[in-house]
């Protein structure tokens, strides 16, 4: 039962909290609304004092909630227009803390999945896979997740995927090569096993052709293979990333080395990648297994080492155990054995 009174209050705080919410999202979506090249300095300077004067979780959610909206549409985006949007990402990643890289990127990536089971007609996968490999340009995340990507689209290997695999590998292609080309070659060699024994299942067979063209191309270093292929803007906004950038140190050291498993299951298994990440949802081992593992056993113990033990505050099963097998143990190496056990 709660209190009239308690109730009222819970629904004034409630109210303001919502008041406060849609003040924030007016104020971030401004900011967006304004965000091009020149002016990047000074919004990811007042962004800065936003994620400064409001709680992280909120600015991570109103942040990643309007780019979302701007970015993913069932049309292509403008590159440029993209690229801007993730590079105030990466500078907040940078300066603000991982926290803003890390939410931004488990939703950009948890949407690209449902998108792809979900055969969407339009061209947000196009557009959300473009945020995920600037967030690999800009240094947010590390080619781990690009490579599982790539392995997951080959493995499916339709004429919907082989369009995805084509644009990923023209945007960040010869940064993967760069990074790992041990990799790469490896993903080649997949990527051929699968067209030769797909070739039957396809009408066009250019597509097809044109990606293991490309791949080849990219394993020979040839750029003049790619068409359209242009590195100029990326590399112009790298540059001024880095004159953004408050420490001199920040580079690869803040890249998220995760996996594409781990982000999709992260509400079952944690965030491991965020330093002091509140946990929620299931518990991370089933309870019975972990209950059927702690009940260890060091033969028949008699009640008054139990007794000690309880004194000890010995409270879990294995704890219990080793107390036990401490106080009997003939020497150190009876010790040793009944520990192993």
């Amino acid at each position: 039962y709660v209190p009239p009174q308690v109730r009222k209050a819970q629904e004034t705080l409630d109210d303001k909290k919502r008041e406060e919410l849609g003040r924030l999202k007016k104020m971030v979506n401004g900011l967006i609304n304004r965000l091009s090249e020149p002016n990047l300095s000074s919004i990811s300077g007042q962004m800065e004092e936003l994620y400064m004067a409001n709680s992280r979780k909120d600015m991570n959610d109103t942040l990643t909630d309007i780019l979302m909206n701007a970015c993913v549409t069932p049309v292509a985006m403008p590159t440029r227009l993209l690229m801007e949007h993730v590079l105030l990402v990466s500078i907040l990643h940078h300066n603000v803390g991982i926290e803003v890289g890390a939410h931004f990127l488990e939703a950009v990536v948890k949407k690209f999945d449902e998108l792809c089971k979900s055969d969407a007609e339009g061209k947000e996968c196009e557009n959300l896979l473009a945020l995920i490999a600037h967030l690999y340009n800009f240094h947010v995340v590390h080619c781990l997740l690009i490579f599982d990507i790539l392995k997951k689209l080959v493995s499916v290997f339709t004429e919907k995927e082989i369009e995805l695999i084509l644009f990923l590998l023209k945007n960040v292609g010869f940064s993967l090569r760069k990074d790992d080309a041990l990799a790469l070659k490896e993903l080649i060699t997949e990527a051929q096993r699968k067209a030769s024994t797909a070739e039957k299942k396809f009408q066009d067979q250019t597509r097809v052709r044109f990606m293991l063209e490309t791949m080849l191309a990219l394993r020979n270093n040839d750029m003049r293979k790619i068409p359209g292929y242009d590195p100029e803007p990326v590399e112009r906004l790298r540059k001024l990333q880095r004159s953004l950038v408050h420490s001199s140190s920040s580079g690869k050291d803040t890249e998220l080395r995760v996996s594409l498993e781990s982000l999709l299951s992260a509400d079952q298994v944690g965030r491991w990648w965020i330093v002091g990440s509140s946990w929620s949802g299931a518990p991370m081992i089933s309870d019975t297994k972990s209950q059927a593992q702690q009940k260890l056993r060091v033969g028949k113990v008699s009640s008054k080492i139990m007794e000690l033990a309880r004194k000890m505050r010995m409270n879990t099963d294995i704890r219990r155990s080793i107390f036990c097998v401490l106080m009997m143990s003939e020497d150190y190496m009876d010790a040793f054995e009944k520990l192993l056990k």
